[in-house]
């Protein structure tokens, strides 16, 4: 091949190294290798794209906008503007989120762009279940939590993994409750920012948990590191939200790096970010 271009005077072409390395880049961070990604584990979808909470999934679990969040230019397609102060969504009960069980598995993940991440002040991207049972992902004092606990049971007090980020930026966190079961066990609940693995800590399987699902806002009861989350109707998120999706199955490190591969194609900085990811990696 490489004799070939060189008889058609293509490697002359001061840009064609300049290809051959993006050329390069894209076969290792675009070709997804051992994902398991089961889409017959789905609980909901939602892309944003038309300005609604509509899930497209097959689940049909499409959610209610509270306020007036604003339909905006996301990462993929479409996304919602939350104001921070009365923009939310609320998700309906759902056997697979929340009212059945137990959940031995799981993972949520969405892309946001938070406003002002160095509020004192929780800002809640997801959460579902109430204080005894539950998981939330939010922005407190710049940085992203992800927690997930289980007190009744088996008495999982539990777990909050955090990460820096900043204002105005792009992100993607992912939480997965991986293979757990009925009691505390070593590396069952982790966090994933923008495809690389933050913390893998101690956690356990989800049981049936009642309270009302959200996003943008703490619907109804949640649990954060400090004990908040205590209420109804509380926590704003200020910013963007895009391709918000949960699964009752647990995403290896492929399925979520794939979900990722936005973050390397935005308009600005695209190649230094896809070398960045390269040798990351």
């Amino acid at each position: 091949m490489f004799q070939v271009l060189k008889n058609c005077n293509v490697l002359q072409n001061p840009i064609f190294p300049t290809f051959i390395i993006i050329f390069t880049l894209s076969f290792f961070i675009f070709t997804p290798v051992e994902a398991q990604r089961d889409e017959g584990t789905v609980a909901g979808i939602w892309t944003f794209d038309d300005g609604t909470a509509k899930d497209s999934s097959n689940q049909s679990l499409n959610g209610t906008i509270v306020g007036k969040p604003e339909s905006v230019k996301g990462i993929v397609n479409d996304a919602l503007r939350f104001n921070g102060s009365s923009d939310g969504i609320q998700i309906p009960d759902s056997p697979r989120i929340n009212t059945g069980g137990p959940f031995p598995k799981r993972t949520v993940a969405a892309f946001f762009n938070c406003d002002n991440v160095d509020k004192d002040q929780h800002q809640v991207i997801f959460e579902e279940g109430g204080r005894t049972r539950g998981l939330a992902i939010y922005v407190f004092d710049g940085k992203v939590y992800g927690g997930a606990w289980n007190r009744a049971e088996y008495h999982w007090q539990g777990e909050w993994i955090s990460a820096d980020i900043n204002s105005d930026r792009w992100y993607h966190v992912a939480v997965v409750i991986r293979d757990a079961a009925g009691k505390v066990e070593k590396d069952k609940f982790e966090m994933w920012l923008d495809g690389k693995l933050i913390d893998s800590t101690d956690g356990g399987q989800l049981h049936a948990h009642g309270d009302n699902n959200g996003i943008g806002f703490v619907n109804q009861n949640a649990v954060f590191h400090d004990d908040g989350g205590n209420g109804t109707n509380i926590n704003w998120f200020s910013g963007m939200i895009d391709e918000m999706i949960v699964y009752s199955s647990s995403f290896v490190k492929a399925d979520i790096l794939e979900l990722t591969i936005p973050l390397n194609v935005e308009p600005q900085g695209k190649f230094t970010t896809t070398w960045a990811k390269l040798k990351n990696q």
